[in-house]
């Protein structure tokens, strides 16, 4: 696909664990682009869930709600330690989002087709007309299909556990290596076999392995990549 404009949207993709989130803050910060990490969409749907004491596995009302509600995702403030900033119906519910009770319903939530439908619209109405730097499981290949580059961030199986369990380590919550790399199995399971937007790279994604590469490393090599694509649209204005 060739674009007429610099990079101003870009795709990050990958199984759970493979470090998304910090090569997407990381290339947003570096860009001065917004970091939208489309979780915090099925995460909202799962505090609203929460809040009006729905059930979490009744489907039908579940999605109802989420086909009603509107989630905004801002750059964060100047003096803030966040990446981003959530709204929830016009409520600030960023550090709400991180409840262990939402970590314990968002997957339910979020695997309901009319649910995932519902905030591939809001994720799309949100990163439209922005520079952004979108990350998830379907970005290229169902969020925006059209995104200037899309990578697919990916690692072996182990060293994505090994990095979830050092993270969690550090963050004092315990953890055992063996249930972290059979918890990240099951899920690469549920993401590359659901119906409804399937794991997989888009057919015009660069593939990025960081198994062997550090999160520094990995950062350097999608600005590489960001770079060559901006190169490639001026090949003759670097002419003397």
């Amino acid at each position: 696909m060739s674009h007429k404009h610099p990079v101003r949207t870009i795709a990050i993709d990958g199984p759970a664990g493979a470090g998304k989130s910090t090569l997407g803050l990381g290339l947003a910060r570096h860009l001065g682009f917004l970091y939208f990490d489309t979780g915090v969409t099925y995460r909202a749907v799962a505090l609203a869930v929460l809040r009006r004491g729905i059930a979490p596995e009744d489907e039908a009302a579940v999605s109802a709600l989420a086909e009603g509600l509107h989630i905004e995702v801002l750059p964060p403030r100047p003096d803030d330690d966040l990446p981003y900033l959530v709204h929830l119906d016009g409520q600030d519910v960023t550090r709400a989002l991180r409840s262990p009770e939402v970590d314990a319903v968002v997957s339910i939530v979020a695997a309901f087709p009319r649910v995932r439908r519902a905030m591939v619209a809001q994720q799309r109405r949100i990163a439209s007309g922005r520079q952004a730097v979108v990350v998830g499981r379907d970005i290229g290949t169902v969020v925006m299909p059209d995104a200037d580059l899309k990578i697919y961030l990916d690692a072996s199986l182990e060293a994505r556990a090994a990095r979830r369990h050092l993270e969690l380590t550090q963050r004092n919550v315990a953890s055992r290596y063996s249930d972290v790399l059979e918890g990240l199995r099951q899920r690469d399971r549920l993401d590359s076999s659901r119906a409804d937007s399937p794991l997989r790279p888009a057919h015009d994604a660069v593939i990025l392995d960081s198994t062997e590469l550090s999160a520094e490393e990995t950062l350097a090599q999608a600005l590489a990549l960001v770079e060559a694509r901006n190169a490639a649209l001026a090949p003759h204005q670097s002419a003397p």
